[in-house]
């Protein structure tokens, strides 16, 4: 594959949630150090585009507003078709994903042989295994390997994002002040089993501002009002807020804290991406998506029985979030402060 000539256009069809996106960087990065003469465009969510906008490695952003439907698939093909006919690479596991891929009419359309979608992809590769059963791999790592067959290195720089300095100079003007800026993040979008109860981030945020002097940020997203309201009725201490900006002001945010306190969610890989320590809390998801070797921080999780179950909704009691105790995450956070 890597002897083939170099694409004119590559477009890169990307991962569907923050966390994921996040962790695609490196690859998109390998893409344009492997390919620079070439136009890299991503083609991805708004909210994703968004994500990724300001990294020198993209040429192009092509924000996709639906693609659920057959007319809707049609229409984004056609919206991404000039971008896409040398090489598309398909980053998420869908078959939708890599039947936009065939309708934009990319040439070369390389893809992991997962969901009965091998039909529809010119390279179709295969996904770690072990002992003949698919295996989690850290998706950094798994999108790496995705486009290793295309002469992509791994640089080892990690995981990279871009925020925009008048964001996050109006960060700091807004919560200027003594002591450490600690972001509070405690929802989840994949579902409630990955949310660590709002009653305990209210307590960790009390016990830092109490013992460190800490200004504590909570963020939520535009979704979770009733965790921002549970997380905000059983706080003690001031938590501040940045209401409005989205995405673009998350970014700055977290560019800008000291420390995240959070669950498995993408404000953990965002503050990754720009360096800064994570307490991350784990309950039903395997870890070893998301092991990073780039991360700063502690993860806190405890083994159970019916777990890692990867499931969005918890069926039993919860106790694979429950058994972490609030003062656990406040002894994991002090040193970084």
């Amino acid at each position: 594959m890597a002897d083939m000539p170099d694409p004119a256009h590559i477009l890169a069809i990307a991962p569907n949630w923050l966390g994921d996106a996040v962790m695609c960087t490196p690859a998109l990065r390998a893409l344009k150090t492997r390919f620079p003469q070439s136009t890299l465009s991503v083609a991805g969510q708004p909210a994703i585009c968004t994500l990724l906008e300001g990294l020198p490695c993209i040429d192009r952003l092509h924000p996709l507003t639906s693609v659920r439907g057959l007319f809707a698939l049609f229409a984004a093909a056609w919206a991404v078709a000039d971008d896409a006919r040398d090489l598309a690479v398909v980053f998420p596991h869908s078959f939708r994903a890599a039947l936009l891929a065939r309708l934009a009419g990319a040439q070369r359309r390389i893809g992991y042989n997962r969901d009965k979608r091998r039909w529809l992809l010119s390279e179709a590769i295969e996904p770690y295994r072990e002992n003949g059963a698919i295996t989690p791999i850290y998706m950094s790592r798994e999108y790496l390997d995705l486009v290793a067959p295309l002469g992509c290195a791994d640089d080892g720089r990690g995981l990279e994002l871009a925020a925009d300095p008048a964001a996050r100079a109006a960060v700091r003007e807004h919560f200027a002040g003594d002591g450490p800026l600690v972001a509070i993040a405690p929802g989840a979008a994949f579902g409630p089993a990955k949310r660590w109860p709002a009653e305990r981030f209210a307590s960790v945020a009390d016990a830092l501002a109490a013992r460190h002097g800490a200004r504590c940020v909570l963020l939520t997203g535009p979704n979770e009002a009733d965790t921002r309201a549970a997380v905000l009725a059983a706080a003690k201490t001031t938590l501040l807020e940045f209401p409005g900006g989205g995405i673009p002001r998350l970014k700055a945010i977290l560019a800008e804290a000291d420390l995240l306190v959070g669950n498995d969610s993408g404000p953990r890989h965002i503050a990754i991406a720009f360096g800064k320590p994570v307490i991350c809390i784990m309950g039903p998801t395997s870890p070893r998506y998301t092991d990073s070797p780039w991360e700063n921080g502690r993860l806190l999780r405890v083994d159970v029985d019916c777990g890692p179950c990867q499931k969005p909704v918890c069926a039993t009691d919860h106790r694979c979030m429950t058994r972490i105790s609030a003062d656990s995450v406040v002894e994991a956070a002090l040193p970084f402060l």
